[in-house]
């Protein structure tokens, strides 16, 4: 199945994901590295620090102050890098920030804020997952990226992946040379796998795997409790095939399909794409949700959770539940922070989709 269940009319049906493989070329890669739409009005401002946790208010005033340090010099009246002038010297001290927190603390939400508050022209500035940084250099080629990326004045990276060796040593050969370029650095990250704490406070884990990166960033802890879950009702039970169904079709722009056929399609496009694969896309329904049969497959799963919930895309679902996905296997291993944040991230969809179903 690709989600074309029986509607209204043929004219009436919605779109099907299984149906969408998208070509996203190298230069929307980079013209893409800003924060996403649910974090487009993202600011310092917007914030709300919970009173028991100080270490919340103190992150948002260490953050203004490291934006207005960074300033916009690097670019010319123009907004264009100066392509003649000299390289800069490598800056002394922190350069910078590290945000220490587990997930749902509001660590994304601080990062969006900081480039906002930048003040330097958004070509200026790149912001994305360690993940879109990666397969920014795969299409780019190693090079290029540092040439792409080296006149920038701020790199946000969210979610820096402790758990690929391979990639981290990548990514931090990466930073070295935009450091030596001026840029400045501000991120997130996963905890390592064996970790206690499910994914709260890696700033050692962070510093040691960057390794001689470490001199330049300055760890700021966050406090708290997962904000999604904050006085919030227990997300709401999955639906039946019927319901999903129908307001599939009555919801523009909604698209339709079964689990397993979408799992099966994730598999052949390649992560990159998967934002793409959801432009246009106001709600997404799925039937027959099962729990992902392997890790692979979770880790697909998980990329197109975040695409989702970057974009604000509520998720009605038939079928299990959404923290029935990934098997206690999976929970207790090396990727569970991944998994907790997708079985979040899809809950706070799932409470989004609710009202479709009222309409």
């Amino acid at each position: 199945m690709t989600g074309q269940a029986a509607g209204p009319s043929d004219d009436a049906a919605p779109a099907a994901l299984t149906a969408r493989a998208p070509h996203v070329p190298a230069d929307r890669l980079v013209a893409e590295m800003v924060p996403p739409p649910r974090f487009q009005s993202a600011r310092f401002e917007t914030y709300i620090p919970d009173p028991s946790q100080p270490s919340q208010a103190e992150a948002v005033q260490v953050l203004s102050s490291f934006a207005a340090s960074i300033g916009g010099s690097a670019s010319s009246s123009s907004g264009k890098r100066r392509w003649f002038s000299k390289k800069p010297a490598a800056p002394q001290g922190p350069r910078g920030v590290y945000l220490d927190g587990g997930y749902g603390v509001g660590k994304t939400h601080l990062l969006a804020s900081l480039w906002h508050a930048t003040p330097a022209a958004p070509e200026l500035k790149a912001f994305g997952t360690f993940v879109e940084l990666t397969n920014l250099v795969g299409a780019l080629g190693f090079q290029e990226t540092v040439r792409t990326l080296s006149g920038h004045r701020l790199l946000c990276i969210d979610e820096f992946e402790l758990d690929d060796p391979g990639d981290t040593v990548l990514v931090s050969s990466l930073l070295a040379k935009l450091v030596e370029h001026g840029v400045a650095l501000a991120a997130t990250s996963n905890t390592l796998p064996g970790k206690l704490g499910e994914g709260r406070f890696a700033a050692a884990d962070f510093l040691r795997e960057i390794q001689g990166l470490s001199a330049h960033f300055r760890p700021l802890r966050i406090d708290g409790e997962d904000y999604r879950h904050r006085g919030l009702p227990e997300a709401p039970a999955p639906f039946d095939d019927e319901t999903v169904t129908r307001v599939a079709y009555a919801t523009p722009g909604a698209s339709l399909d079964d689990f397993p056929g979408l799992l099966d399609h994730l598999s052949k496009v390649h992560p990159s794409r998967y934002g793409g694969m959801c432009d246009d896309i106001r709600a997404v329904c799925l039937t027959d949700v099962q729990a992902v049969p392997d890790q692979s497959t979770a880790l697909r799963l998980v990329v197109l959770a975040d695409r989702l919930y970057d974009r604000e895309v509520p998720v009605l679902a038939s079928g299990k539940p959404f923290d029935e996905l990934f098997s206690e296997e999976m929970l207790k291993g090396g990727y569970r922070k991944k998994y907790f944040r997708a079985i979040s991230r899809l809950t706070a969809l799932a409470r989004d989709a609710k009202q479709l179903t009222e309409k």
